[in-house]
């Protein structure tokens, strides 16, 4: 088997599908039986908000599972995909494991290393399991009063796809730092899907959407948008590892304005470590990675908590606007333990889960929401006994 071949062995494919629906398993038969027991639960669409939130909360878990591969540099424990040296396990590869450990104890494929890239794979293939039910499930509904569209799930589905291609090249491409950043930003996406969908599902079940002042909602989306951005910066800062060209708050190598190249910084196709022409990357370079995340994280840290503030008046809403003020308080300090502690475990996955949490604040709170005046401000209207509704 030629090098271009062993990076993509199919032959464990059909056993990883099998793990993936036993993975699955669990949820699934947890759904079933509650839907059983709760009197009119068993409905296909009421079902489906159940496996949609238990789908939601799963795949958090999935995006952290993956922080943490990457940030043990388990991400290459398996050289080739989908398997880990063409087996359903590394229990299977011991050999060639042991091998590869033994080259180079201290290199990318070891034990440990190559059993959490698998779990990774296994925890991934079972989300997958369970976006296929959620799909058949809106689709069975779809004619039920109170259900939602179908399309979302499926394009869910086909997002999770595309999802492990990227996995897949994550591995053949060497942790390319654009493939690992897209990675990374569409698992992001894929939660953004989910947290959307249990939002809608809980508007059709009879939730009132909360109406906010053409500002607010404004101002929402625009804090959204801003944490898109830092998302993506955020994961140029890990994947180039340039969390430590900063050790210091709130200067950087003792400056306000540290020596900085922007160009190769933020020379976007380029292989770990290198420049475009094949060049080590300069450290200028990623200070200048670093420093624009922080930069960034300034003005979402503004926005997002004016954002916050303002909804924790607006009814409805009250519980998001809680959320997100917290969520922002644990993003500066997981963020700045990042540096100040020299980027220690714990901390870089814990801002990771605060970035995951604030994409399922902002997008519950902008699906849960309308632009219209705030419901406290609404003239009230009396009832034909002339008692205000």
């Amino acid at each position: 088997m030629d090098a271009a071949q062993s990076l993509y062995d199919l032959s464990p494919l059909a056993t990883l599908l099998v793990i993936g629906a036993l993975v699955a398993l669990g949820p699934l038969l947890w759904v079933w039986r509650t839907g059983g027991a709760q009197g009119g639960l068993g409905r296909p669409n009421s079902r489906l908000r159940a496996l949609t939130v238990i789908t939601l909360f799963l795949t958090f878990d999935l995006v952290l599972f993956g922080s943490f591969t990457r940030l043990t540099d388990s991400g290459l424990g398996c050289p080739d995909w989908p398997g880990c040296y063409g087996h359903a396990s590394p229990v299977g590869a011991h050999a060639q494991i042991s091998d590869a450990q033994a080259a180079m104890p201290t290199g990318p494929v070891t034990h440990r290393k190559a059993w959490v890239e698998m779990v990774h794979r296994y925890l991934a293939s079972g989300v997958g399991a369970l976006i296929v039910v959620m799909t058949a499930l809106a689709w069975r509904g779809r004619r039920q009063p109170g259900a939602v569209n179908p399309w979302w799930p499926t394009l869910t589905l086909v997002w999770v796809c595309l999802q492990g291609a990227f996995g897949a090249l994550t591995v053949t491409m060497k942790l390319f730092p654009a493939i690992v950043t897209l990675h990374l930003f569409g698992g992001m996406v894929l939660l953004g899907l989910l947290a959307l969908q249990a939002a809608r599902q809980k508007l059709a079940a009879g939730t009132a959407p909360a109406r906010l002042p053409p500002g607010l909602r404004a101002a929402l989306h625009g804090g959204a948008t801003l944490l898109v951005l830092q998302i993506l910066l955020g994961g140029w800062v890990s994947t180039n590892y340039a969390v430590l060209a900063c050790s210091e708050f709130p200067t950087c190598q003792g400056s306000w304005w540290p020596a900085m190249n922007f160009q190769q910084g933020f020379e976007i196709w380029r292989a770990l470590g290198l420049t475009g022409g094949g060049e080590h990357i300069a450290f200028e370079a990623l200070t200048a990675i670093h420093y624009v995340h922080r930069l960034m994280a300034y003005l979402v840290l503004a926005v997002l908590a004016v954002v916050g503030l303002k909804l924790r008046a607006v009814p409805g809403l009250r519980e998001q606007g809680h959320w997100l003020l917290a969520l922002l308080v644990w993003q500066f300090a997981s963020g700045l333990s990042n540096v100040v502690l020299g980027w220690p475990l714990v901390a870089a996955v814990a801002h990771t889960a605060g970035a995951a949490g604030l994409v399922v604040v902002l997008v519950q709170s902008l699906v849960l929401s309308r632009r219209g005046a705030p419901s406290s401000l609404q003239p009230q209207h009396a009832n034909r006994n002339g008692v205000p509704a």
